[in-house]
């Protein structure tokens, strides 16, 4: 079976938090990259690495038969592809397009449907990580679509994650994807919790930070977030705006399928506080801040 990347150059579209460190890993693994970004600054380390830096999203369409997309969100993705114009079936012809970003299910469904009748062929790959695992090469990748196009593209992922997983026809990634989110923002909230708990009452937060890391909750989750939570160091790894989004994503797809959510319900209504406290692009870690301010609160209407 033919790699998707085994004909020519890779393109990569959307060079920020997540996406940097992804083509970074794809150039170190000696694969031929053109990169495009909105702000054209990001791409300089890049092409310090040994990646090209294309003119135009025209230009990586042109030069390249895959392109992967790592854009925030579905409006981003339109803009890129300039869906609904001419532009974009020009574009996607005979192109192999990966969406790496969290969508919604229905939306992939639509994108994929346009793309193959524009002559294209789609796999959305959301991945489950955040900045450290996608420095670190540790992501896991979920892909929807056509099972034999799916599996000629694992191995142009393969070099920014330790697992890539096909889920099912197009919408099951991304299914998946929601279901580990909704797992990941419900988790971070309790750890959260946890610890303003515990520095409320006085205990040592190191040795909590041990205990934690000795037990059976232990995970790449508190390994990576409780000392940014212990320290109170809040610089974004996965931002809480970004937590908050994909949040409303999970509810709105549980509303399609009828699952019950009550606490990812919890944990949207204290990512939207933290958001509102000022903390949108800070670490989605941050949360506690909320807790913080409704114990504050608490006390002041106490006194």
């Amino acid at each position: 079976m033919t790699a998707a990347n085994d004909s020519g150059p890779v393109g990569f579209i959307g060079i920020g938090l997540m996406g940097t460190p992804m083509a970074r890993n794809l150039v170190r693994a000696g694969i031929d990259l053109v990169v495009w970004n909105r702000t054209r600054e990001r791409l300089a380390p890049l092409v310090d690495a040994g990646a090209d830096a294309a003119a135009s999203v025209d230009d990586v369409f042109a030069r390249c038969p895959a392109v992967v997309l790592m854009l925030v969100n579905e409006a981003a993705t339109d803009a890129v592809l300039e869906r609904g114009t001419e532009a974009f079936a020009r574009r996607v012809k005979g192109r192999t397009v990966v969406s790496c970003g969290t969508t919604t299910p229905a939306y992939a469904e639509a994108l994929a449907a346009e793309i193959a009748a524009a002559g294209g062929r789609f796999v959305e790959a959301p991945v489950a990580g955040s900045r450290v695992p996608a420095e670190n090469a540790q992501l896991v990748a979920m892909l929807g679509g056509d099972e034999e196009v799916a599996r000629q593209v694992m191995p142009l992922l393969a070099p920014t994650c330790r697992a890539t997983l096909y889920c099912g026809a197009t919408g099951s990634g991304l299914r998946m994807k929601l279901a580990v989110n909704l797992y990941l923002t419900t988790t971070m909230a309790a750890l959260a919790e946890a610890t303003h708990f515990a520095a409320a009452g006085g205990v040592d937060l190191a040795t909590f930070q041990e205990a934690i890391g000795l037990g059976q909750t232990a995970s790449d989750l508190t390994r990576v977030k409780l000392p940014k939570l212990v320290a109170r160091e809040f610089s974004p790894q996965a931002a809480t705006s970004d937590a908050l989004m994909n949040t409303r994503l999970v509810l709105d797809e549980a509303a399609v399928v009828g699952a019950a959510t009550p606490m990812l319900r919890l944990a949207e209504m204290l990512f939207a506080e933290t958001v509102a406290l000022g903390a949108a692009r800070e670490d989605m870690s941050a949360v506690v801040r909320t807790l913080e301010e409704r114990a504050s609160v608490s006390r002041s209407l106490s006194e």
